[in-house]
């Protein structure tokens, strides 16, 4: 807890009342642990309402003020960072309150169950923290030998946990059933057993379990449930014949296809008292192993099967491959003889080219080139002259005429 130096002692009337209720309000933080006594095989729901911790975070309200700020809890075993196996928690909202339920076994009678709940204010970060203590304690009578499961496909789990809407349920069941002791036994939203969350259309819920347990056999209404007819209405999806359905359809609509009855009075026992030893093993005398009795096989055949016929394949292959590039290749002089390649004969011109210009560099006296002779036209056949005339300079004349 955080404290604040308040200066002097004050003297007036107004200071002395807010002294006084800030000291009040510091003290009423200090709460006693709060303890329930649940029964063994009995449904066990504990409210976390908002409206007991709103006023453990400060700005503390006045008396008549309204505080609405966003609290959320959290719970855990005293020592453990989750709550023990059979105990539930759910919080719809921060605006709402917290429920804690589940159904204690006959294991934990007698063994207080400390609840370690921690308030968080959403808006100031403050936090308060109660501890639950859970007494569980025997039922005279538990289990109840007959017990039924329903599904109720428009409630959620919190609003089914709520006291007035589950005791309407009890009397239901109790104005079908007749039995003279009737207890709710658990409650189990439909998302536990792998429901998928309903769509946000016509406000459809998620549905829930609920487990009832009772001292007498079941009524024949509820037995409807197992004849023919219905079963066979229910592989085809659709909704069987109940003639009590109508003393619950006002408020419950339960799906009859999903009733679980269970006779716990024909159930025979399979358990066996285990013998506990001294955890050492009787002597077995000497490991004998078992004797051979396979016949031992000849791997050979199998060897020549997995290694020589591949090799054989890829020796022919081989074969196949050398032949095709060495005894089928055509020689170069045959195929220049038949058809002469073309870079040669470019190769030739070029170097015939080159060597005659090189003659005519050493004498400029000697005939004119065969490229500067009179050459026939190649569209009329008239002769044309050569290029060159005595005008011209010689010097400058080409020595090669360009092809048309």
């Amino acid at each position: 807890m955080r404290y604040c130096a308040a200066g002097p002692w004050p003297h007036s009337g107004g200071a002395l009342t807010t002294l006084l209720l800030t000291v009040y309000t510091i003290l009423s933080k200090v709460h006693s642990d709060r303890n329930v006594y649940p029964s063994a095989g009995v449904l066990f729901v504990h409210v976390l309402e908002r409206e007991y911790f709103k006023g453990e975070f400060p700005p503390y309200p006045k008396p008549g003020e309204i505080s609405n700020d966003p609290i959320t809890f959290n719970t855990n075993l005293m020592g453990y960072p989750d709550r023990p196996g059979w105990l539930r928690y759910i919080q719809r909202t921060p605006y709402s309150d917290g429920v804690l339920y589940g159904s204690p076994t006959v294991e934990n009678v007698g063994k207080p169950t400390i609840i370690e709940i921690t308030a968080y204010n959403r808006r100031t970060f403050e936090t308060a923290r109660h501890n639950l203590i859970i007494n569980i304690m025997s039922a005279e009578d538990f289990p109840l030998p007959y017990q039924a499961e329903f599904f109720i496909r428009n409630m959620n789990v919190e609003e089914m946990l709520a006291s007035e809407v589950l005791g309407d349920f009890l009397g239901a069941v109790k104005n079908v059933w007749q039995p003279e002791r009737l207890n709710a036994i658990n409650i189990t939203s439909a998302l536990d057993r792998g429901g998928r969350v309903p769509l946000p259309i016509n406000d459809m819920k998620e549905g829930v379990y609920v487990m009832v347990g009772a001292d007498v056999p079941f009524s024949s209404c509820l037995r409807e449930v197992e004849n023919p007819q219905n079963q066979l209405r229910c592989s085809q999806e659709m909704e069987p014949v109940i003639t009590c359905d109508k003393k619950f359809r006002t408020q419950f609509h339960i799906d009859w296809c999903k009733i679980s009855l269970v006779d716990n009075t024909k159930q025979v026992s399979t358990f066996q008292e285990v013998i506990r030893g001294e955890g050492i093993l009787p002597d077995g005398g000497e490991y004998k192993p078992p004797s051979d009795t396979l016949k031992s096989r000849d791997y050979y055949s199998d060897f020549l099967i997995t290694l020589a016929v591949p090799s054989a394949v890829a020796l022919v292959l081989f074969l196949i491959l050398a032949y095709i590039m060495c005894c089928r290749r055509e020689g170069v002089e045959k195929r220049n003889m038949q058809t002469p390649d073309i870079q040669l004969v470019h190769h030739s011109a070029i170097q015939k080219s080159t060597k005659e210009l090189r003659d005519m560099s050493k004498n400029r006296e000697i005939a004119w080139p065969l490229s500067t002779l009179p050459v026939f036209h190649p569209v009329t056949g008239e002769i044309v002259p050569p290029l060159h005339t005595d005008s011209y300079d010689n010097t400058s004349m080409p020595l090669m005429q360009t092809q048309q």
